[in-house]
């Protein structure tokens, strides 16, 4: 046997035992770390998605380790292995909107009337998510309420940190807002929408958007499962769902602080309010706290925690995490009581979800209209699979329904 065939079988076998361990350990942990509650529908298939999320994760990192590829890239590429939409009742269309690029689904469905339109953010902490992740998502949206649908395609973090993502955001929405009828739209039928990290950024893009009195008023916004506030990661869904998939309590940290300062850094102290200094605990307590939030839903198990000691090191690193652009939740009254007519949607094992119920409340505290739509036995991400076939779960079609139902009254 040549020397050049015994190196390659050397390196292919090295590769496959590495590979077998990277997958051993995915296994291992998903059995030891997660937790999938019995509220849940079909258990099995979300163990199933959640050890292929692992097994992406494992192997990223792996090629990390070795120099080929930074972990990140290799996760967006594994994301983007979906299967691109084919739909016979949509016109797909990528476009540019002043330099942010965007896919733009219009309904075949023939109409005299200017239309809606959705501008749509998609998910994945400011890191993660594309075009190609949510494209079920936003066709599905598109078809079904007869809606034009424009998903932004805007940069990420660590190339791009916060507040680039949102505002390429705002840019996209902005151009929307003043040509409008350039796409078939009508400028007072705009809604702002996303889902996870993306609902992050449709909130921000509202309240930024609102004393401008040179633009369109945006007639809503749709905010999905979102992230809102940087201040209490031990509020009782973080407790009760720190371990149910798809993002755990210690992986949104992790990748919320990613994408706020564009490195990777210890979360223990973040995780016990450590960044949070006294004064600002103390200042939004009244919008941020476990006492706020329904006793239905402590039922689960909450404890009040024991909070870390304040260090000025980590406030010094993540103090942009108290801007309302990185945390919604703790915009003014003054901005939030101009806010459009809201849908939200929450679901039960969601480390998020108390998010959404805190902002419910403020948004109903100052006379914003507030739709909500409460998924009992929904986990975060779970909207996004409408439409996937298989992979589908019973919430995902539901939950979707809510929202076009919201679509078509406005």
């Amino acid at each position: 046997m040549e020397f050049g065939q015994m190196l390659w079988m050397l390196v292919s076998y090295a590769s496959i035992t590495i590979l077998s361990l990277v997958f051993a350990w995915t296994i291992y942990y998903d059995i030891t770390r997660t937790h999938i509650p019995p509220g849940i529908k079909q258990r099995l298939k979300l163990r199933l998605f959640n050890l292929s999320i692992n097994v992406g994760f494992g192997l990223a990192q792996f090629l990390e380790k070795l120099g080929i590829c930074p972990k990140h890239k290799a996760i967006r590429f594994i994301m983007d292995l979906v299967l691109p939409v084919i739909s016979s009742k949509t016109i797909i269309k990528d476009l540019v909107f002043d330099e942010v690029p965007v896919r733009v689904y219009w309904p075949r469905t023939p109409t005299t009337d200017k239309r809606r339109a959705m501008i749509y953010f998609y998910g994945g902490v400011g890191v993660f998510g594309s075009l190609k992740t949510h494209g079920w998502l936003c066709n599905y949206i598109a078809r079904r309420s007869g809606s034009v649908v424009v998903c932004v395609r805007f940069r990420c973090a660590p190339e791009h940190p916060y507040p680039v993502p949102v505002l390429d955001c705002r840019t996209a929405t902005i151009h929307l807002l003043k040509n409008a009828e350039r796409y078939g739209v009508d400028p007072n039928r705009i809604i702002v929408g996303g889902d996870s990290s993306g609902g992050t950024f449709a909130a921000a893009v509202c309240q930024e958007l609102v004393t401008r009195k040179d633009l369109p008023r945006v007639r809503a916004q749709v905010l999905i499962y979102p992230f809102l506030q940087a201040v209490d990661f031990n509020l009782p869904s973080y407790q009760q769902n720190h371990s149910v998939p798809i993002s755990f309590k210690k992986r949104i940290v992790q990748l919320g602080l990613l994408y706020l300062i564009g490195r990777n850094i210890k979360v223990d102290g973040i995780m016990l309010s450590a960044h949070v200094p006294e004064e600002l605990r103390v200042k939004y307590r009244k919008w941020v706290s476990a006492d706020i939030i329904p006793e239905e839903f402590k039922v689960r198990g909450y404890v009040p925690p024991v909070l870390a000691p304040f260090s000025k090191e980590l406030y010094e690193i993540g103090k942009q995490a108290f801007e309302p652009m990185f945390s919604p939740l703790l915009a003014e009254d003054t901005v939030i009581c101009q806010l459009p007519d809201t849908f939200i949607l929450t679901c039960e094992y969601d480390v998020l979800r108390d998010d959404g119920l805190l902002y419910k409340k403020r948004l109903e505290d100052n006379g914003v209209p507030v739709t909500w739509h409460h998924v009992k036995d929904g986990f975060h991400s779970i909207s996004m699979y409408v439409d996937y076939g298989p992979l589908e779960f019973p919430s995902s079609r539901s939950s979707c329904k809510r929202i076009v139902h919201f679509l078509e009254h406005l």
